[in-house]
């Protein structure tokens, strides 16, 4: 998220990663009715780049912060959590095919693509460009065709994507309630018998997250807490179709 008072140039230290920081500059007008945000929340707009380790692989990450593209600028901590957990459970994509809902940066799917997988990888509109920059800056072009870059709404037009992926993945897309109708009808089209989604989520109470996994998701496929992580209140769950959903 912006931060105020910075110098011109400065590198920021968090979960192991440093941040290079450039000058502001003037960001265009955002898709608010999408992305409810707090205009003081994203007033300043900054560039900013970010390097990662994961599974042998170093990602240098782009974040656009400002008001454009809100909510989907950061990398936020779900998104870390998840790729840590593909780390330790030495998770295998290669041959598989994969999608990720609300990319925002495309971290993840990235992740996936250099782990092997055949990745599509999926946002609204606003924030393919961000994507496709860092699908450009992290994998080689030799692998270029396995990572798609492709806009994706939610119960709109999800059912001209495949049926029967591998793996779904998305991490912090479970925030805003009058989306968690849209999230559902998108993963039962998507999610076959033999897929298994990996949702991660900051639990926040005020957004009802909790809701979402414990009523809703429930109601159309079975679903287990594979990994928590205490400190940052975040969940993993591994989400499976139920049979005669």
């Amino acid at each position: 998220m912006a931060a105020s008072g910075q110098p011109p140039f400065s590198h920021v230290e968090f979960s192991g990663a440093v941040a290079a920081r450039e000058p502001p500059e003037a960001a265009p007008e955002g898709l608010e009715a999408v992305f409810p945000r707090e205009v003081g929340l994203f007033a300043d707009a900054f560039p900013e780049e970010t390097r990662y380790g994961f599974c042998g692989h170093v990602l240098t990450i782009a974040q656009h912060h400002g008001a454009r593209l809100g909510v989907a600028a950061p990398v936020w901590e779900a998104a870390l959590t998840l790729c840590k957990y593909f780390e330790k459970q030495k998770l295998n994509f290669w041959g598989k095919k994969v999608i990720e809902l609300g990319a925002g940066t495309g971290i993840v799917g990235i992740l996936a693509t250099l782990l092997g997988g055949d990745v599509t990888i999926t946002d609204l509109p606003l924030a393919l460009e961000q994507i496709q920059e860092n699908v450009h800056r992290n994998v080689p072009a030799a692998h270029s065709a396995r990572a798609r870059v492709c806009a994706l709404s939610w119960g709109l037009d999800h059912e001209e994507f495949l049926r029967d992926y591998d793996f779904i993945l998305g991490a912090d897309i479970v925030y805003l309630k009058d989306t968690y109708p849209l999230l559902i009808r998108t993963l039962r089209h998507l999610c076959g018998p033999h897929s298994t989604i990996y949702l991660s989520s900051k639990m926040r109470q005020e957004h009802s997250t909790a809701v979402f996994y414990e009523a809703l998701l429930p109601l159309h496929f079975t679903s287990e807490l594979a990994y928590r992580d205490e400190n940052e209140n975040i969940n993993i769950y591994r989400v499976t179709s139920t049979p005669n959903s």
